[in-house]
Order: C-alpha cells, then structure tokens, then sequence
C-alpha cells in the first residue's frame, strides 16, 4: 500500500502549492476538499490543514470534525488550518488589528521543537491573513512567534499536532522546505520512496494488471501529457494501444506531418486523420469563445468515434489527463464557475461505452515531464510548449476561416522558429500568436494599407496557474514584428502582450 500525505484543502490559493513542496521531498500526496474526503486508513502517513479565504469566525466557514484524526496520525495545520484547530479547541481567533501579508522574522521560542528542527531563529516566513489567533488553550504550546503575532506556530499537548500562521510553501519562506520535510519525513516518519522510476515500474505494473489483454485507444496531440500517457499504457499492452492524431485544422504550420513523424520512432500504433473540413463546417459563423470550445468538441468526438469504431473490440479510452486537470474540477464549496470547458475530465457522452484509463491522473506537469525523461521520451517533445486543445481557434477572435488560419499559421511559425534561434524557447513557459478582429492603418512602400494587427504572447510560468509575461529582448521582438510584417500577406502591426495571469488568462479565449 502506498504511504502518503493527504492534503485537506478549504480554498486556499497555495493548497496545490503545498502538495508540490511535499511531492519534491519525494513523498506522495493528494489533495481532497474538506467536504469530500476519502476513507482514511493507514496508508496516510500525516495530514496538513491548508489555509483558506474564509474566516473561521463566519457562520458559512468551511469546517471538519478533526476529533477522529488527532492523535492517530500527525496533523499540521497552515493558516486557517491552525486558526481552525485553535478556534474548535477553544482558542480565540480576532480579526487582526492589519491585515498581515507579506514578509515577517519568525522567532523560534521551543528550540527543542521537532517542527522547527534545523529552522533558526530571525528567519524569513511569508504572513497572509486577516485574523489571528490571540489566546491559546491550555493545552497548547506556542512554538514560535514573531514582531506582531504571538502565536505564529503552536503544538497541541500528547499530540503530534501542530499549527502555523505563516505559509511555509512560498518560497519567500526561507525555510519553508524545512519545515515541511521535518513535519512530512521525520514527524510522519514517511520513507521519500515516491521517484519518477517507482512510478513508472508501479504504473505499468498496475496497467498490464488492469488492461489485461484488453484493446485501448487514445487521441494523440504531439503535447507532453497525451504522449507520455500513451508511452506508459503502450509498455504495458504493446499493440493493443491504438493512437489516432486528428488534424482539425487547427494545428500549427505543419504540425499534422510533424507530430506523426515524431511518433514514427517510438513505435506506436497511431492513424493520423484529416479531418480539417468537418471542423471548419462545425466553426462557421460561430464568435463566442464558449461555442467555439462546445462545436470542436463535439466534432472531435464524433472524428474520433468514427475511427474508434473501425478497430474492434476496443474497451477502454486513454486519456491524458493529469493532477490539476482533476483538482480543478472538483470545487471546495459546491459547483464552480466555468472558466472554459476542459478537454480531458467531465467524462464522456453516453453514446461511447468505454471505460477511461488515465495513469497520469496523479502528477503535475514538471512531474509528468520528468516521468517521459525515465521513459526515454525525446526532449523535443518533452519540452514542447502547452498547446490549446481547440488550437488556433481560440487564438483567432472571432469567426473562424481557412484563411485566418493560414494567416495565423505563419505568424505563429516566425514567432516560434524566431524563438528557438535565439536561444529563447526554453526560457519561455508557453508563446503563441493571437490574430485580432482589428484593422490599422499602415503604409507599405508608397501605399496606403488597412489590414490585420496580430498580438505576440509569452509568458513564464512553473505549472500554468499563474504566470508572469516574458521579458523578451527588445532586438528579438523588433526583428521578428520586422520579419512577420515583410512575410506575411495582410498584417501590417504587430504589438506584444505584457499582461499577466492573474488577472489576464495566458490564451486570450
């Protein structure tokens, strides 16, 4: 049985931050909200509170009944976590006299304390709450504390459970990976046995178990998550994984024959399907975002049916889905707001009887990577930017045509190829052209133009959930606008994106 962390997670922010600080100890975690919590049983080594937006002084809190966890196994609570445990054990949690976020020292008082073993005294923490605990109950020990909270960390008496204000999984908290591996490896006692080869081996154990002799398809997209997924279910079932790539025509400039090329060495079962017609006929007239989404999807799934049903007896569909896919899906409280449609989870219509095999359903995307780099995945593939599911569709606003497809396709590839020259790929999370429903005025030799303006995008990031824009060289971005207008037939302006997620999206649809 496999040891792990579980995660109790109340709407914080930082909740997916947490589970990635723990999984670089090489320790396995999950993240479950506070009202949907699986059967706890001795494979789960220690639990951590996150912290949360609400306040445990509202009446709507999220709240947990905690009296069956304590003492049976450690428990560290973070922010609200711990101004939940003070507040349920009688403790009092006031508003504070000013919002506390931002940088504080943190002054260690029990320097026998297991928590804080190696973590000095006068080091950095990260604050980020309105309220704090100002009395403790008797049975608890303040641990730590700093200029203007008394109580920044405490331990429950007879009990292996603890409690911080302070957000040790930003990196602003000098000794926040500290802290964490004293509370995960040494109070938890967990063996840091969770790599990327034990994954790999228990993976594709666990699939010839499940597969058996049993046929799977799957739809490739040339991305990191649908080919490494497909690499794992192929080690464990060989040729009875059927892989088919769709071009809908939304691809890249020649991305169709250079996926299926990529794919030639790696010996997997794969069809590629031209299948361009039936999306444009799908797109035509349609503006909104949302409904542009819904019609690729839909059309997606009926290419894909078509083919799935020309192989016989398939029983089971390979997805790609990974953590965050999953996690996002699931709300904290209730049903969340659509932000857009997903392409992996949501499950599938009625009329496709397949059961759904997803074995990277439990990594974030570096950890994902780091699984192809064991599997031997070539790093052309793996270090290959995020790519939208509808592709250039949502990069085109508005009405969708061939030709503003074939417009963007060449934009795109000067801005990628320009990339890669220089050195700058790798430096980039995720780049892309955006074509806009805007004309401007311009002037190309003695004449006067009214054509297109197209949008640069790149950002930097570490998993996508937040990202900053990137601070290109400004040569790089004058000789590619130079290259793009003098190339390409219709633009005459070029302007670069210097928004950053939040509150802008990285994809402007």
């Amino acid at each position: 049985m496999k040891e792990q962390i579980l995660i109790i997670d109340f709407g914080s922010q930082y909740t997916q931050l947490i589970a990635r600080r723990v999984r670089e100890l090489n320790v396995y975690c999950e993240i479950h909200p506070y009202n949907h919590l699986p059967e706890i049983d001795s494979s789960v080594k220690g639990i951590i509170l996150s912290g949360s937006p609400c306040s445990v002084r509202d009446q709507d809190s999220p709240r947990l009944d905690l009296s069956d966890l304590r003492g049976r196994m450690p428990l560290l609570g973070v922010c609200y976590g711990a101004q939940l445990l003070a507040h349920v054990s009688g403790g009092d949690v006031l508003p504070s006299a000013h919002r506390e976020y931002g940088r504080a020292m943190l002054e260690i008082d029990d320097e026998d304390s297991s928590l804080f073993a190696g973590v000095p005294s006068g080091s950095q923490v990260w604050m980020s709450h309105g309220d704090t605990i100002v009395r403790i109950p008797d049975n608890f020990k303040v641990l730590a504390s700093t200029e203007s909270v008394e109580v920044a960390a405490f331990k429950i008496s007879e009990e292996l459970t603890y409690g911080i204000q302070f957000h040790p999984e930003v990196t602003h908290s000098e000794f926040g990976k500290k802290l964490l591996s004293n509370f995960v490896v040494n109070i938890c006692g967990c063996s840091r046995d969770w790599t990327s080869e034990s994954f790999v081996d228990a993976t594709v154990r666990d699939l010839k178990f499940r597969l058996g002799d049993d046929k799977v398809v799957m739809a490739l997209s040339g991305g990191v998550d649908s080919t490494v997924a497909a690499t794992l279910i192929h080690r464990a079932i060989g040729d009875n994984l059927y892989c088919i790539f769709v071009d809908n025509g939304l691809l890249r400039k020649n991305e169709f024959e250079s996926v299926l090329a990529s794919y030639e060495n790696m010996g997997l079962n794969i069809k590629g399907v031209d299948a361009k017609e039936q999306f444009y006929d799908a797109l035509k007239g349609l503006t909104d975002p949302e409904a542009k989404r819904k019609a690729i999807g839909k059309t997606f799934i009926d290419v894909f049916d078509q083919e799935a049903h020309l192989i016989s007896d398939v029983k089971w569909l390979g997805q790609g889905t990974i953590y965050p896919d999953v996690i996002e899906s699931v709300s904290v409280k209730g049903p969340s707001a659509t932000i857009k449609s997903h392409h992996n989870v949501g499950g599938l219509p009625d009329f496709m009887k397949l059961k759904v095999i997803e074995p990277l359903n439990t990594l974030f995307k570096d950890e994902v990577r780091e699984v192809g780099y064991v599997l031997g995945i070539s790093q052309s593939i793996l270090q290959r930017h995020p790519f939208p599911g509808p592709g250039l569709a949502i990069r085109i606003l508005g009405d969708i045509t061939r030709e503003k497809v074939g417009t963007l396709q060449e934009v795109d590839d000067l801005f990628i190829s320009g990339l890669k020259k220089n050195d700058l790929y790798s430096d980039v999370w995720q780049a892309g052209a955006i074509l806009l429903p805007v004309q401007s005025v311009g002037v190309m030799g003695d004449e006067r133009t009214y054509e297109n303006v197209v949008a640069l995008r790149a950002v930097t990031s570490v998993d996508g959930m937040t990202a900053d824009w990137a601070h290109l060289p400004y040569s790089f971005l004058a000789d590619v606008s130079n290259e793009i207008i003098n190339k390409v037939r219709g633009v005459n302006r070029v302007v670069y994106d210097i928004s950053s997620k939040p509150p802008a999206t990285i994809e402007w649809e």
